[in-house]
């Protein structure tokens, strides 16, 4: 039975990859890993948004089949996951990082064990009660600053030594370095960088002054509108040239740190003499328009948010590069296979990579009047947006042309394939809402909910002087909160 390490991050574009063909960025680990690896250039995502394709990718079953398609806890799956098969079939099962799973951010999962470390503060998260017994507790936003920052270039107020992203490398490779049995090793490194907000820790945020390409804006982007129902666009959050840039830097910078400690996982499994029976994963949950079409963010078939990068190294086997089209969905039949454990391939929307490959796979986001549905083929995609009741066809990439023509006998084709993967939609809660920032809108007069840390709220209050106050909350607000009686100030 092959050993199992599973590199996950969140937000990851496809092309942030230096060996795949990004010439900007600093990634000497998955380099290394890429050499030894299939490479799949066509992998999409199940939905451009966390949960649901985090679900699916535990599943491996489309959002419309698991009926959860937006960052919601609505579900009909009633499953146990891929995940619990290793866990019943032997393996070492340790889970670390961000899961955000949609009923219990800290259910097992169906590992033997996990260490959490999820985006917002909470006393039972693995990360804060390690930070809380540091000299940096009150450092309250250690993931980086949320709602007016959330899209601004910031540095981590935390040392290198103890930043999330440093924290889930160090709890893998003890994990590596503290095994001791015969079981099999699973093993989960589940990174939030590089999610938003940006925030890698100095000096890594000076890596990329002055080195990264321009964002891709066509001139008809408007016509894109009824696919980018999304609250980040740069004029709404009054984002310039200048300061892009700067968010990019900052992104491939969290990119690169994250690279650094899949470099020290690796070389944990090695010293430990795990290496050479270990198959290894990488890819992410979705990607991020990183200013492509003027936005930021997901939330989009568009590819900077839809495909996402996938590398699959299987000991004995070369590396090489496939252009088949393949989805998160395909990773559990995959592993499974790969490690010897039966399963029903009726439970699964994905396929056994090693044995079989698809014409088309499907994307979903929300659903009803909401919803905005793909379906891919590895040169070619079709997307339906309900907002707009449009169709998008694209034939070339980046997708900066829409070519939807029904007299065209493929998007035709394509058209019957999504229509009736939509008619399978099973979500029990159709109209899921998000704010949006809507086009043209000027600066001044969008303002993202608040999203502040529930579980630290009374600290945060505590610590500012009497007569002065802060505003903490999960909606705009006017007033600003104040402690009852005096703050300590300290």
């Amino acid at each position: 039975m092959k050993n199992v390490l599973f590199l996950f991050t969140d937000q990851q574009r496809a092309d942030t990859i230096h060996a795949l063909g990004n010439p900007d960025i600093v990634t000497p680990a998955l380099d290394a890993l890429a050499a030894q690896s299939t490479s799949f250039g066509k992998c999409y995502t199940p939905s451009p948004v966390c949960v649901p394709a985090r679900l699916s990718l535990m599943t491996g079953q489309y959002p419309a089949r698991t009926g959860n398609n937006n960052n919601n806890r609505e579900t009909v799956y009633g499953g146990d996951g891929f995940y619990a098969e290793f866990t019943r079939h032997g393996y070492d099962t340790c889970c670390v990082g961000k899961m955000h799973n949609c009923g219990d951010l800290y259910a097992p999962m169906g590992f033997g064990k996990r260490v959490t470390q999820e985006e917002m503060a909470d006393p039972r998260d693995d990360y804060h009660r390690f930070l809380q017994a540091t000299p940096w507790r009150n450092v309250f936003d250690y993931n980086g600053q949320r709602t007016e920052l959330y899209y601004m270039p910031q540095v981590s107020q935390l040392p290198a030594e103890l930043h999330p992203t440093q924290w889930i490398g160090d709890r893998c490779v003890e994990h590596i370095e503290a095994k001791d049995d015969d079981r099999p090793l699973f093993l989960f490194a589940s990174f939030i960088h590089p999610h938003p907000p940006f925030s890698p820790p100095a000096p890594w945020n000076k890596m990329y002054r002055g080195r990264i390409s321009r964002p891709l804006d066509p001139e008809d982007r408007n016509s894109y509108e009824d696919l980018l129902r999304n609250r980040y666009t740069l004029d709404a959050w009054g984002i310039g040239a200048r300061q892009l840039e700067t968010l990019k830097n900052h992104y491939y910078a969290c990119v690169s740190f994250v690279d650094y400690q899949v470099g020290r996982i690796v070389k944990a499994l090695k010293d430990k003499g795990l290496y050479d029976d270990t198959v290894i994963a990488f890819t992410s949950d979705h990607g991020e328009l990183l200013g492509d079409y003027r936005s930021m963010g997901k939330r989009t078939m568009l590819d900077a948010a839809s495909r996402v990068p996938f590398l699959l190294r299987v000991p004995g086997r070369k590396g090489g590069v496939r252009t088949d089209v393949c989805s998160l969905v395909d990773l559990p039949p995959t592993l499974l296979s790969l490690c010897g454990i039966p399963y029903d391939p009726a439970e699964y929307d994905g396929v056994d990579l090693g044995a079989s490959s698809h014409d088309v796979v499907y994307s979903q986001y929300g659903s009803g009047t909401m919803g905005e549905y793909m379906v891919a083929s590895d040169r070619d995609k079709l997307v339906y947006s309900r907002m707009g009741d449009r169709y998008f066809y694209f034939d070339s990439f980046p997708d900066d042309r829409n070519k939807f023509d029904l007299s065209n006998p493929r998007v035709a084709s394509l058209k019957g394939l999504l229509d009736g993967h939509m008619a399978s939609d099973r979500c029990p809660h159709p109209d899921t809402r998000i704010p949006v920032a809507p086009a043209g809108q000027p600066p001044d007069s969008f303002y993202p909910p608040l999203d502040d840390h529930g579980s630290t709220r009374e600290r945060e209050l505590a610590r500012m002087p009497e007569g002065y106050g802060i505003t903490l909350g999960s909606v705009p607000s006017i007033a600003p909160c104040r402690p009852e009686g005096k703050g300590t100030g300290k």
